[in-house]
């Protein structure tokens, strides 16, 4: 009996011989999202993720080289996630406080990516797809400034406007504000706060 073949037999396992190249790396992103929100990104190893996914112990490597490209491939999904979400085309180009609130809904539905996206320490800077999904998900970012009256620095604003997005999506993931908020829906809450600051 060859190793595949008892894997074969493992119950609740997927065949290693059904994935594709595509499926294989998948199943890998699939795995490490798992570990972060379980443990958070530095419990991650390559081989412990080969365990969870039901594959070889050369597939993650094979498809990332090593943890940090995982890790680097996890940020640029999450910045691509996060750029089509403040874009949504459908719906029109949405003002500055609501691109907040679906910046803070991106994090509560994204937990993982989101932990791993600003962690630069953890990741290859000069990777060029990850340079190329931040680009796109800052340019989203950005857009939204344009839309405030009378800003003489724009490009302050828009830090002060990222700042409270993440501050508040952070508080909201680590729950440091579940009692502030209590019964209220955190969006709405997102909303009060930012026209504290922003009229748009």
């Amino acid at each position: 009996m060859t190793s595949d073949d008892k894997t074969n037999g493992r119950a609740g396992r997927t065949p290693r011989g059904t994935y594709h190249h595509g499926d294989l790396r998948q199943a890998v992103l699939a795995a490490a999202l798992d570990a972060i929100a379980a443990e958070g990104p530095g419990a991650l190893s390559l081989r412990d993720l080969a365990r969870r996914a039901g594959v070889s112990h050369a597939a993650p490597a094979h498809h990332f080289k090593d943890r940090t490209g995982l890790l680097t491939a996890i940020a640029t999904e999450g910045y691509e996630l996060l750029a089509a979400a403040l874009a949504d085309p459908e719906h029109g180009s949405p003002a500055l406080r609501e691109r907040g609130v679906r910046y803070v809904r991106f994090a509560v539905a994204h937990p993982a990516h989101f932990q791993v996206m600003f962690r630069p320490e953890l990741l290859r800077a000069d990777d060029p797809d990850l340079l190329a999904a931040k680009e796109r998900a800052s340019a989203e970012l950005r857009a939204g400034v344009a839309d405030l009256p009378d800003v003489p620095d724009a490009r302050q604003a828009g830090i002060a406007a990222w700042s409270l997005a993440h501050g508040f999506a952070t508080l909201l993931l680590t729950h440091n504000v579940t009692a502030a908020i209590g019964d209220r829906d955190p969006e709405e809450y997102f909303r009060s706060l930012a026209g504290l600051l922003f009229t748009p």
